[in-house]
């Protein structure tokens, strides 16, 4: 046996191939190892022997080793050998300086990457966002990633995409491939542009409108807020009752049915709400502009009326098109100091605050619930992420109870009419008792012991009782501009000839698949951006209440943090009991791999 030195310095060099073929390449008789040997090494000793040997049976081009005798090759044989061979060795560098890009993870220039490169790059996209499974990657690929332990998560190729400059650390995994990750088209661009210049001209739905733009209408958003769907209204009759109007945008007056705008706004369900800003379900200048209430905007909408009974309960009520103009438009801060203050000469907000509360009361007789409390969510303000707690206020309060009422009007039509509606629901849920509730500290951790047992909304054609709303049957409509299927109760409405229950099923189910697909973005996104808060949180501390255990074999309980308004999974001292206080801290958070370990300790 030799070594690898020994056989090394006996091997042939790589001129006397060359020059023994030229000397065989004519010979027909083969010549034996022994002859040949002597001939490419200048001896026959045994260790040049053995190396000789090595050489023929291994990568070599130049002769054939068959039957224990050495042919040289022809020309003819030899011209593939070489190209195949010089291939095999472009290749090989090719796969050298790919392993080299992702084993130094620092941000490329595509212009200046090969074809290869680019390919491979756009394969790891796919597989970080879950839109190419490992194994369809090509072997090679699959090797190199092996060799840098690059195999196990979809998050680790997220981050080397990062490092490559290749990947936005914010991109939501969920949205990619979706509708919402390619905008409008430039064609349905084109045709919101048509729409907002026909907007003035007569449209059929217009003779019928009832005038309603003296009202003192009012809308009331967040300060942020620039599709504006509804706005509010006191009226006093004639024959003294006090009504209430809730004014609604009304899109399908400029989108038809079934056009290129209107399946593209089924196809996404609603808006999307992200923390970086919302994304639209109609063009944004038809969302902000001729479909909004905007002040002093003379601007089409389904007016509904509700007149209330003195316990709350509705007394009499009806839904009308029509033609309305908010005089001003205040941000829920502003409608807070009105009702506040009540001045006299503008009460409107007061008193239909009085009377919305009434209605909520009613409610709650009912047996609907109350559970308001301060809510924190991160927004992303010029690309770093942000707290913002909105808090419980009686303008928020009033708005929601509006909603609601129009809500119930719109059920209450329909069932008067017969009509096939995206009704919402809710069966009945059998809480803890009231002296174990009354045991319960008040606020979140009360209302977590009841949530835990509320089923999930329900969505059908037919009226049902919503249990935690306290109504016999109820019915989003206040959001057209968001909520694609509050234009379906529009239309539904205005038709000559109603969709079917059957019909009108197929539909919510096909919207309501958009609809949970964009709910699941909304949350990923919000987890994302509380993951890169935490971040940057990381060694702070901050004191929590018990909720309510999640799985308790793994010790994760849900806590609230007050002073972020979150609710929030952590793992949780074994013997925490509702109300305990705990002190909170991030284990571990990586967004890139979408983890947020917290970890709470007696306080």
């Amino acid at each position: 046996m030799f070594n690898r030195e020994v056989l090394a310095e006996a091997k042939p060099r790589r001129s006397a191939w060359g020059a023994a073929w030229l000397l065989l390449k004519d010979e027909s008789e083969p010549l034996g190892l022994h002859d040949f040997c002597d001939l490419v090494c200048g001896g026959t000793e045994p260790a040049q022997l053995s190396a000789c040997w090595l050489a023929l049976v291994g990568g070599q081009q130049w002769f054939r080793w068959k039957q224990c005798a050495v042919q040289a090759r022809s020309l003819e044989e030899l011209k593939p050998l070489r190209r195949e061979r010089r291939l095999k060795a472009i290749a090989e560098e090719a796969e050298h300086r790919w392993f080299l890009l992702l084993k130094e993870r620092r941000p490329i220039e595509p212009s200046l990457c090969s074809e290869l490169q680019l390919e491979r790059i756009e394969l790891l996209k796919k597989v970080a966002s879950g839109r190419l499974e490992l194994e369809g990657l090509p072997e090679a690929m699959r090797q190199s990633l092996g060799q840098l332990h690059l195999t196990q998560e979809r998050s680790q190729l997220r981050h080397l995409l990062v490092d490559l400059g290749q990947w936005d650390p914010h991109q939501l995994v969920s949205m990619t491939g979706t509708v919402w990750s390619s905008g409008f088209s430039e064609e349905l661009l084109k045709q919101a542009q048509q729409i907002e210049q026909n907007a003035e001209q007569e449209q059929p739905s217009d003779a019928s409108r009832r005038d309603l733009s003296s009202q003192r209408c009012v809308t009331i958003d967040d300060e942020d807020t620039r599709d504006i769907d509804d706005g509010l209204a006191l009226e006093q009759t004639a024959a003294g009752p006090t009504r209430i109007w809730i004014h609604v945008a009304d899109p399908g007056r400029l989108i038809s049915a079934g056009s290129p705008l209107d399946l593209e706004a089924r196809r996404r369900g609603s808006s999307l709400y992200l923390a970086q800003g919302n994304v639209p379900m109609f063009p944004e200048n038809l969302s902000t502009g001729v479909f909004s209430l905007r002040a002093g905007q003379r601007t089409a909408a389904w007016s509904t009326w509700a007149e209330l009974n003195d316990d709350g309960s509705l007394a009499d009520y009806g839904v009308v098109r029509s033609w309305v103009k908010p005089i001003y438009r205040l941000s829920y801060e502003d409608a807070d100091e009105l009702i506040e203050l009540a001045p006299p000469q503008d009460r409107d907000l007061a008193d239909l605050e009085a009377l919305l509360s009434r209605r909520r009361l009613w409610r709650l007789s009912q047996g609907a619930l109350q559970m308001d409390l301060p809510e924190g969510r991160i927004r992303c303000r010029d690309g770093a992420p942000q707290l913002e707690v909105t808090e419980p206020s009686s303008s928020r309060q009033m708005v929601a109870e509006a909603m609601i009422l129009a809500g119930a009007v719109t059920a209450q039509l329909g069932q008067d009419r017969e009509l096939a509606l995206p009704f919402r629901s809710q069966l009945p849920a059998e809480l803890p008792a009231k002296t174990e509730l009354e045991a319960l500290p008040d606020g979140a951790v009360r209302y977590a012991a009841i949530k835990r047992c509320l089923s999930r909304g329900l969505m059908g054609t037919k009226p049902a009782a919503h249990f935690s709303l306290g109504l016999p049957a109820y019915v989003q409509a206040t959001s057209p501009i968001r909520r694609y299927g509050d234009l379906l109760v529009q239309r539904q409405l205005a038709a000559e000839t109603p969709l079917s229950e059957e019909s009108l099923q197929e539909l919510v189910n096909e919207v309501d698949g958009a609809v949970r697909e964009g709910i699941g973005i909304s949350r990923e996104d919000q987890r994302h951006w509380q993951q890169v808060w935490f971040e940057a949180q990381k060694g702070q501390q901050w004191r929590a209440q018990f909720l309510r255990w999640l799985r308790p074999q793994d010790n994760l309980g849900l806590v609230r943090i007050d002073e972020f308004a979150m609710d929030l999974a952590a793992e949780c001292p074994s013997q925490a009991k509702p109300g305990d206080g705990l002190l909170l801290r991030v284990q571990s958070v990586d967004s890139l791999r979408d983890q947020l370990r917290l970890s709470a300790s007696p306080f």
